[in-house]
């Protein structure tokens, strides 16, 4: 048997003797004032545990929470546990009409927590995180601490939006780089869409690469006005006020490519449903191993049995008769 926090032995040393001083040099209020003959008298009838038998078991019990503490252990070898999940890179759209207010309080906001909301469905998963408009970056590279990639996400706010057009041939071509060793190839999209045509490219790209599109369609078929930074309604050319709509063009790039698209909604099964569908489609691969301890846990015997003498000293003290 052998103890993980062996340190704590040295640690306590000295309080548990200064525990121990207290306990032997300490006298209760009545020895102070009376005699010792005048107090055997005086505490006839007292069915009390001795003295010294009660300093004895508070000793014994501290002593044993502290045996608890160190962790006495079995130790049985290392086991080797097989990490194993799939790796995709997500990219969330910033694009100016990602400021539309059809969905509360944005359409950013609502795409980070849908985002963050896969991060959960995906707890073994390895993911990546990019963010695109008329230019794509890298937010975080491939990583199973999901807690990072949740705090990288809400750090996006609308001041990241960009108001040119969406390249979203710019994005496939990152997205080639960064998928370029990994087996499958998946790439998930948070967006409100884009225009046929622009997409023409990115399907292409996306097909001779190898790239499974899944994709989170984020607005209303209804539209809402692009707004600028300072939350007022742009206008077109024309004149007439901007509005933008959620186009399913992208997923349906999205079908070619043998991946699937879900609208975005104001609950889980949409991610759910998504997460469901990526794990059936691809198979998980091994993605390391992680050595761990094998060992069997003891310190339950020395805190249960603390615990029963600290009681029985507790309970053994003198009781002042009225």
């Amino acid at each position: 048997m052998t103890f993980v926090h062996p340190q704590l032995f040295w640690a306590m040393v000295i309080p548990l003797a200064i525990f121990a001083l207290l306990l032997s040099t300490n006298k209760d209020s009545l020895s102070r004032i009376f005699d010792d003959k005048v107090l055997q008298r005086l505490s006839a009838g007292d069915n009390s545990v001795p003295k010294l038998l009660r300093n004895i078991l508070f000793f014994t019990a501290i002593a044993l929470m502290i045996v608890a503490m160190a962790r006495p252990v079995v130790e049985k070898g290392d086991t080797t546990v097989e990490v194993k999940g799939i790796s995709l890179l997500t990219a969330l759209d910033i694009s100016g009409s990602m400021r539309s207010r059809d969905l509360y309080p944005n359409r950013l906001e609502f795409a980070k927590k849908k985002l963050i909301a896969l991060f959960g469905a995906l707890p073994s998963d390895e993911v990546s995180v990019v963010a695109f408009a008329h230019s794509s970056f890298v937010l975080a590279p491939f990583s199973s601490d999901k807690e990072t990639l949740t705090h990288i996400v809400k750090g996006v706010d609308d001041k990241r939006i960009n108001f040119g057009s969406t390249d979203f041939d710019a994005l496939a071509g990152l997205a080639t780089k960064v998928l370029e060793e990994k087996k499958p190839k998946i790439m998930v999209v948070v967006s409100d869409g884009g225009d046929k045509k622009a997409l023409e490219d990115f399907a292409e790209t996306l097909k001779s690469s190898g790239i499974v599109l899944y994709v989170i369609l984020v607005g209303t078929k209804e539209g809402a006005p692009v707004l600028d930074a300072n939350g007022k309604p742009i206008e077109s050319k024309d004149g007439t006020i901007a509005i933008s709509q959620m186009n399913t063009d992208l997923g349906e790039i999205a079908l070619t490519t043998g991946g699937a698209f879900v609208e975005a909604s104001n609950g889980k099964e949409d991610i759910t449903q998504l997460a469901s569908i990526i794990h059936n489609n691809h198979k998980s691969s091994q993605q390391g191993e992680v050595n761990i301890k094998d060992r069997v846990e003891y310190f339950y015997y020395p805190l249960a049995l603390a615990l029963f003498l600290l009681l029985l000293a507790l309970s053994s003290l003198p009781r002042r008769r009225g």
